[in-house]
């Protein structure tokens, strides 16, 4: 969130408009949480955790590149800078990679939560 935080406060970039990401944020992780609680439990694949495996990438997929059109459009004057765009393409790596993280590590049902 950090280097979201900076894509949008530092003077040379000078606009919020990069912290519209905190929405895809929010909405990543819902269809696989969704999905999980209204699956079968077997643990095989079944359409339900398709789809929304297939949303989820749809998400991650936009969250990347919403910042590379605002850089670029339209082209006389961007709506934000390089280097924004540069920070919040960072900031959504190391979001989704501490999502996949957390997901990893309580992917059990029966995990032990008096270890922690």
């Amino acid at each position: 969130m950090t280097f979201l935080v900076l894509a949008c406060a530092l003077p040379q970039y000078g606009n919020w408009w990069p912290f519209f990401m905190v929405a895809f944020y929010l909405l990543a992780p819902l269809p696989v949480v969704f999905s999980r609680r209204y699956g079968d439990g077997t643990g095989n694949t079944n359409p339900c955790r398709e789809i929304a495996l297939f949303i989820t990438a749809c998400i991650i997929v936009s969250a990347f590149s919403l910042p590379i059109v605002l850089a670029r459009a339209p082209a006389t004057a961007p709506v934000i800078a390089w280097g924004s765009a540069g920070l919040v393409i960072t900031a959504n790596i190391v979001v989704f990679l501490t999502i996949l993280g957390f997901f990893l590590a309580f992917d059990n049902d029966d995990v032990d939560y008096s270890m922690w």
